[in-house]
């Protein structure tokens, strides 16, 4: 396959299937209908709500686990609500709360902070009650210290990448691409942060406005070039509203690897493993290499190497850092991260322990490593590796280098059977 139809293959895979998205509508149809009957009198499954986030926006990809609504309530609602630091605001969210329950009295759901949010085995659905204003914006609750009303304005927000789309339709398939960069590589990146990035970089170039899938390689390297690229801030001003997205941690490091891959994926086309690159930078729905692509590598090993997200759905919302030590009898052990920012060689016969040094996700959780075998030594003894193992409750690893080629290390955490942090870490062996 070419470059074009590895990529269209790539953006088709992302697509919400068409089960889920009726699964989605229905949703929030019974959600909609549930308030309208408590605040309106009416049973309309589509009035008064406003279904917003990725999927509002038409950067969702497949696998959404994340869904978000605003239910404008009815001006007549506001004087019962209004005031702040009297608890009104949690009043609200446990009202509607109720009155979603009639429509779903088995599935487990809480007023949180801003929103409710409703459970369901799949997805979880956030419905923030919002008050319309004059501009178009909405006031919403915010239960913390007694109760307040923040302002949101999503509207302009969709807006705005609807119309950058009908420039370049590239735009919502960039914002999709990086989607699943972020779950395979495991960065706490906001949708609309990602949004926002994707937005700027098109603002900042018109290289790629009418370029097909068969520029979607160098699209890529240089969008993440743009991303590793950026300063350090706290926020940037989202696209049509203007409204500060803060960043939850910092992501040019792995946009930096991003980008590397890239390169070496680009230099490799034709190759079977040009796919494998890609298939490191976004993940499994990248498409393999063709038969024709193997044969002609004359690939004679097995491949056994598992994947996190046939086992999981994965949602990153937290941070998780690795490294490892690297010991020899007789020598000082040395860091693997420290060695490879110096150019250090990491030579066969070491003992490596890699460990979790930074970790957010509040407990309880469950850690699993993959260690993957790569290279042509290990293609030539048949020893490719890449199976997914459970941590043994110390948050480490121990392995070897037994020969030369490239290895990388993941890490994942597990909390109610979603992924919501991972690292990886490459350890190149010379």
């Amino acid at each position: 396959m070419s470059v074009a139809d590895d990529f269209n293959s790539f953006v088709d895979n992302l697509k919400i299937t068409e089960a889920s998205a009726t699964t989605i509508s229905d949703r929030y149809g019974k959600i909609t209908k549930a308030l309208n009957k408590k605040y309106r009198n009416t049973e309309s499954k589509t009035d008064n709500s406003l279904q917003v986030g990725s999927y509002g926006r038409f950067t969702a990809i497949k696998g959404i686990s994340d869904l978000d609504m605003i239910y404008e309530m009815p001006v007549s609602e506001w004087d019962r609500f209004k005031e702040e630091g009297t608890g009104r605001q949690s009043v609200l969210l446990q009202e509607m709360k109720e009155a979603i329950k009639v429509s779903y009295p088995k599935t487990k759901m809480r007023g949180d902070g801003q929103v409710v949010v409703i459970e369901f085995g799949d997805q979880v659905v956030e419905v923030v009650p919002g008050f319309k204003q004059a501009n178009g914006s909405y006031k919403y609750p915010d239960t913390k210290n007694g109760g307040k009303w923040k302002n949101t304005d999503p509207k302009p927000e969709i807006k705005a990448i609807r119309e950058a789309n009908q420039i370049t339709s590239n735009v919502r398939k960039l914002c999709k691409m990086v989607r699943a960069w972020k779950s395979r590589q495991g960065v706490n990146m906001g949708g609309l942060l990602i949004d926002t990035m994707v937005y700027n970089f098109f603002q900042s170039t018109d290289t790629y406005n009418n370029k097909g899938y068969k520029f979607y390689d160098q699209l890529c390297r240089d969008f993440f070039e743009y991303l590793s690229e950026q300063p350090n801030q706290d926020y940037y001003k989202a696209p049509g509203s203007r409204q500060h997205v803060y960043v939850k941690s910092k992501f040019q490091r792995k946009a930096k690897k991003a980008y590397n891959l890239c390169l070496k994926a680009i230099e490799a086309e034709g190759k079977a493993s040009a796919n494998k690159k890609w298939k490191q930078v976004f993940g499994r729905n990248f498409p393999a290499a063709t038969d024709v692509q193997k044969s002609a590598e004359a690939r004679t090993w097995r491949d056994t190497e598992e994947f996190i997200s046939d086992k999981y759905p994965i949602e990153i919302s937290y941070n998780l850092s690795i490294d490892c030590r690297v010991e020899q009898r007789g020598y000082q052990a040395h860091w693997l991260t420290h060695m490879l920012a110096k150019r250090l060689p990491l030579l066969a016969n070491k003992q490596l322990e890699f460990s979790v040094t930074n970790i957010d996700v509040p407990p309880p959780y469950n850690i699993e490593w993959k260690v993957l075998n790569q290279g042509s030594i290990a293609e030539q003894r048949d020893e490719i590796r890449g199976e997914i193992w459970q941590d043994t409750g110390h948050q480490k690893r121990r392995e070897s280098t037994k020969f030369k080629g490239e290895h990388m290390v993941e890490c994942y955490a597990i909390k109610d059977g979603v992924v919501v942090a991972s690292d990886s870490i490459d350890v190149p062996i010379r």
